[in-house]
């Protein structure tokens, strides 16, 4: 069984910057990507960021030039850097990872989500 955990989260002011961790463990098959993604109240969960096993990396249009992801595969563990936060950042930040099982079937696992709350 894959799990995540993330780790990072808090409340910053705008303009600050927090670094969000997801460490990872279990056994994967195939791995196809990693991502980040958020959660705003009362919406849809949303793409942040998403890098390929070719380390071809994504972002939403709305963290490009502010937003980070990077991956220590020595330790297992993705990261998220946030500079320059505004208040429309503030979401339940969750790690994904896209993977594929022994009988080639995708499957995707979540972690449980972590709190970035931009305020002044």
């Amino acid at each position: 069984q894959v799990q995540l955990v993330e780790s990072g989260g808090g409340l910053v002011q705008p303009g600050g910057s927090l670094r969000l961790s997801c460490a990872t463990s279990g056994s994967i098959f195939g791995l196809r990507a990693m991502g980040w993604y958020l959660q705003a109240p009362g919406k849809q969960r949303e793409l942040v960021a998403r890098i390929t096993m070719d380390d071809s990396t994504n972002y939403a249009n709305s963290v490009k030039g502010r937003f980070t992801f990077s991956r220590d595969n020595a330790k297992n563990t993705v990261y998220l850097q946030m500079n320059s936060l505004k208040p429309e950042d503030t979401a339940v930040y969750y790690c994904n990872v896209d993977t594929i099982t022994t009988t080639w079937a995708q499957r995707i696992y979540w972690g449980q989500g972590t709190q970035v709350t931009v305020s002044s």
